[in-house]
């Protein structure tokens, strides 16, 4: 239930530069700023953005008290109404990451038996395959080194792709690979401005968006026109014949439209975060030889030369647990907005109606009051004592509440089970220590994260 009193504080926050405030800080690099302003200021601040009248004013929440509050005990107060994501709607439709209300509802109901633990499992060999795939184009590097941004961005592609579509994955492939960070770049810095030009106005941007889009589409209604029209949705196991068959009789199904949308969100959500986990996973254990020593020797002793299966999930906890702690530093999903409803009271300060709020696992992940050295790479901090000691917004990668991401055990899975068919062929050393990053719709690289391989076994 939301709240306000008349103890309720101002909300603190950076001043800026003088008619511009945070604008620049911002554009710099939205995640240091959020971290240095916690520091400074505390878990909720309220930043103010750009000239007048085309000033943009949010509010920052940090502590896992709050974050729970937005996400979880008084979700209902905080929407989807963000002009991020009517962006993200704009370009990738209104499926289950953008939609609300009834519709939001009637999706999950007609999706979520999709993505039980036993019908997750089953895709364990194809994603052990595509790993193993993987592991022998990197028999023959051309200098003995790889980029595991690129690697693993082109991995989880090419996982998620099969298990949506079957067999039709090269074209889905080369068109998502083209098309995303078009409208991934496109949809960011309309989502965060202040004041946007129409998209029907024919300027350079919309363009070469629009393009993107239509191709996007294009490729996911053919797929789907061939496949009703050859009849494997009567008996394919893929996630496309699977929605076409969804629904109930109250529910109904899902018409050719929104199983696209859906499509397209599965793409979204289901690759560029699996590849950012597992690329520093990878990454962090290549800068830590002794860790990484500590996985393999798990790897080998469970597997003992056998490719993973879904029920290896819980035979390699210190896999998992580097992965947990890798995910941790660097979240897939930095920052979650929302719009709140009503005005209410988080921390001791009043939050009024109509505010745009963050969230920020990026900085709750790093917050010294949950974490000691928080910049240090410790996977025993996810045994299991330590974790049911901690609060259960201090780590929340997937996000929580009646939103939290419905894919959370499929991308669990994906990641411990490629990660160890990769550590199990090659021993990693690092060649890049530090990795530029940038926060689009998801955290990405934006620079390398090569490593040198050596075969082992």
């Amino acid at each position: 239930m939301t709240s306000t009193t008349h103890t309720a504080r101002t909300v603190p926050g950076p001043k800026g530069v003088p008619f511009l405030g945070s604008m620049f800080d911002l554009r710099r690099s939205t995640l240091d700023t959020f971290t240095r302003a916690r520091r400074e200021h505390g878990d909720v601040v309220r930043f103010v953005a750009g000239p007048p009248g085309l000033r943009s004013v949010f509010h920052a929440v940090f502590s896992p008290e709050g974050s729970q509050q937005v996400l979880a005990s008084e979700a209902a107060n905080f929407r989807k109404d963000h002009p991020f994501y009517e962006e993200v709607r704009q370009s990738f439709g209104n499926g289950l990451l953008t939609s609300q209300d009834a519709d939001y509802l009637r999706q999950r109901r007609i999706v979520q038996p999709l993505f039980t633990k036993r019908r997750v499992d089953g895709y364990a060999a194809a994603v052990a395959s595509e790993a193993q795939a993987v592991a022998d184009r990197w028999r023959t590097p051309p200098d003995g080194t790889v980029d595991l941004v690129g690697e693993m961005n082109r991995l989880a592609l090419r996982t998620v792709s099969r298990i949506l579509f079957g067999t039709d994955v090269e074209a889905a492939v080369a068109t998502v690979h083209r098309c995303f960070p078009v409208i991934n770049k496109y949809v960011v810095r309309r989502g965060f401005s202040p004041r946007n030009l129409p998209r029907r106005w024919p300027t350079p941007a919309n363009r070469k968006a629009a393009a993107a889009t239509a191709e996007l589409n294009a490729v996911c209604d053919g797929i789907a026109a061939g496949r009703r029209a050859a009849g494997a949705p009567g008996d394919g196991a893929d996630l496309l014949s699977l929605l076409t068959r969804a629904g109930t009789e109250e529910d109904g199904g899902l018409d050719a439209t929104e199983i696209r949308e859906q499509v397209l969100v599965f793409l979204l959500a289901g690759h560029e975060t699996t590849a950012t986990s597992l690329a520093f996973t990878l990454h962090l254990l290549a800068r830590h030889p002794g860790e990484q020593a500590r996985v393999r020797e798990e790897i080998d002793a469970v597997l003992a030369g056998r490719d993973p299966e879904a029920a290896d999930l819980d035979r390699l906890p210190k896999l998992t647990m580097a992965l947990k702690e890798a995910m941790r530093l660097y979240p897939a999903a930095p920052v979650v907005s929302r719009r709140g409803v009503a005005a209410t009271e988080i921390g001791g300060y009043r939050i009024p109606d109509g505010a745009d709020v963050i969230v920020s696992p990026w900085v709750t992940h790093r917050h010294p009051d949950l974490w000691e050295d928080p910049e240090r790479f410790d996977p025993l901090r996810f045994t299991p004592e330590r974790e049911a000691a901690r609060h259960r917004y201090a780590w929340f990668p997937f996000g929580g509440g009646p939103r939290a991401c419905i894919g959370q055990h499929f991308s669990m899975l994906e990641s411990v089970l490629a990660a160890a068919v990769l550590l199990r062929s090659y021993e990693l050393t690092a060649v890049d220590r530090d990795v530029p990053l940038t926060a689009g719709i998801t955290l990405q690289a934006a620079g390398p994260a090569r490593v040198r391989l050596r075969a082992v076994g």
